[in-house]
């Protein structure tokens, strides 16, 4: 069986643009292949966090990942501070990388531009991802077209590792998001839906309430044609809701189109709020039964155990091979 590893950072509830586009995906990977998720913890302090909501953060996204679906005895979800193994991976991974390749980088490019000082994490995080997925020899890594620098550098690394010190690292292949799955902003629908977005009305959280569900779909931005249809370079406020209407509500775009002929934008929103406030409810139910149990903490604690099993094993072949530690008489 093949083994997947991926990661999101705790900095603020996921939206729905992020669960279309990675967690839904993660709820089916599951069923077929060997899976470790990960809450990339340390990745989130390369910029300025507050404890206190960091924390919340960090527990809320994995109350999040089990309430869309992902099961413990499927998969593996832990959280990436508590496997020592990545900080000392990532090391490793530092020190076979050169500071112009990561200076290329285009998120580090994007995140220093026009600031006085920057965090030596920001240019250095890519080799920690790197060994985020190399621990745990990784077949295959699911991500968006914004981490497929990072990715081919990733590959870069472990290449670079085994050509020097005899082939110990897995050599992970990229997987990108299936055609159709991304999901944009709802205010701006040529620019991808982000949580970090100031404009509250322009993406949907997943522990949104239902009033402000409704809101939002009733405020997205459409055309002045009045038509549903599906057509991404003239339509894309109307193709946007299209796209979350079809697979939220599991019908093909083209019967949604059929079904609204002759009728307005009003009605269409209107029906997709409600489909979004039915869809995500028993996510939302099963958050709150979870976010402040006894029971998340026991999942991850098993998570961590199992997760340091793997990746210590890979840690120790990736030191012998370096020549780190001593060698017991």
């Amino acid at each position: 069986m093949k083994t997947i590893f991926s990661g999101i950072q705790p900095s603020g509830t996921i939206t729905l643009g992020n669960y279309i586009g990675a967690l839904k995906q993660f709820v089916e990977l599951q069923e077929d292949f060997n899976c470790f998720f990960c809450i990339v913890d340390q990745h989130a302090i390369t910029v300025p966090q507050d404890p206190q909501t960091l924390r919340k953060n960090i527990r809320s996204l994995a109350a999040l990942y089990l309430a869309v679906g992902l099961d413990p005895e499927k998969a593996t979800l832990f959280i990436q501070s508590e496997v020592p193994a990545h900080a000392q991976a990532g090391w490793i991974m530092q020190c076979i990388s050169y500071i112009g390749e990561l200076e290329r980088m285009t998120q580090f490019k994007d995140k220093s531009a026009g600031k006085e000082a920057v965090s030596a994490s920001l240019l250095t995080y890519p080799p920690l991802m790197a060994a985020d997925i190399l621990l745990y020899n990784a077949d295959l890594v699911p991500v968006g077209e914004d981490q497929k620098q990072h990715m081919e550098l990733t590959r870069d690394l472990a290449e670079r590792f085994n050509k020097k010190y005899n082939n110990v690292l897995t050599i992970p292949d990229i997987s990108l998001p299936k055609v159709g799955a991304r999901i944009m902003s709802l205010q701006e629908p040529t620019k991808k839906m982000s949580k970090s977005d100031p404009n509250q009305k322009a993406f949907i959280s997943l522990l949104d309430e239902p009033n402000q569900i409704i809101k939002k779909i009733k405020s997205a931005v459409t055309d002045s044609e009045g038509i549903i249809k599906y057509d991404v370079e003239n339509k894309p406020g109307v193709s946007n809701l299209l796209s979350i209407y079809s697979i939220l509500g599991d019908k093909p775009i083209a019967e949604i189109e059929e079904m609204y002929t002759g009728k307005g934008y009003g009605d269409f929103k209107a029906d997709l709020a409600e489909i979004v406030v039915n869809y995500l409810k028993p996510i939302q139910d099963r958050y709150y039964q979870l976010v402040d149990s006894s029971e998340l903490d026991e999942i991850l604690d098993r998570g961590a155990e199992k997760a340091k099993a793997v990746a210590n094993k890979t840690l120790k072949k990736m030191e012998n091979a370096i020549g780190l530690g001593r060698k017991k008489r």
